[in-house]
C-alpha cells in the first residue's frame, strides 16, 4: 500500500497544521483510492469541533457529509483523512485508533513536535493502523 501525494498538497497540510496549533487540525483527502496505491488530488480542510481540540479531532457530521458529497460530485474518491499532532509524533495515538472508522483508507498525520514538521501515513485495517509509504510527487 502506497499513498501518493503532491508536494504542494503536503505543504498545504503542514501549513494548516501550523495555523491551527496548538489545536489539532483535520481534513479530508480526495483522489483515486486503490487496493495497492492511492493518489491524493485535493485536501479539503474541515473545522475541528472536538471538545478537547488540543488532543483530538472531530469533524461535525453535517460538514463531513457536505465534504463527502463535494468529493463525489467532483468524481473523486475519499482517499482518507489528515490531522495534526501539535506536540506528539507522526503516528496514530490510542485515541486515533479508537476513533478510526474508515477501513482501507489512509490517515495522514503531521507532527509539529520537533524542529521540522514530520508527515507520516497510516492505513486503517479495521482493527489497527499499518504504516504505509508516502510518495511525494
Amino acid at each position: 500500500m502506497v499513498l501518493e501525494i503532491p508536494t504542494a498538497i503536503r505543504d498545504e497540510i503542514v501549513a494548516h497544521a501550523r495555523e491551527g496549533a496548538p489545536a489539532e487540525v483535520v481534513g479530508v483527502l480526495a483522489g483515486e483510492r486503490g487496493a495497492d496505491r492511492s493518489r491524493v488530488h485535493r485536501a479539503h480542510r474541515a473545522d475541528n469541533v472536538a471538545e478537547t481540540p488540543g488532543s483530538r479531532y472531530e469533524i461535525a457530521p453535517a460538514e463531513e457529509l457536505a465534504l463527502l458529497e463535494r468529493i463525489e460530485d467532483d468524481g473523486l474518491d475519499v482517499v482518507g483523512f489528515y490531522h495534526s499532532h501539535p506536540r506528539g509524533p507522526a503516528e496514530p495515538s490510542p485515541t486515533d485508533a479508537r476513533l478510526a472508522a474508515w477501513p482501507g483508507h489512509s490517515y495522514v498525520i503531521v507532527s509539529l513536535g520537533g524542529d521540522d514538521p514530520v508527515v507520516g501515513s497510516w492505513r486503517w485495517t479495521g482493527d489497527r493502523f499499518e504504516e504505509e509509504p508516502l510518495e511525494l510527487r
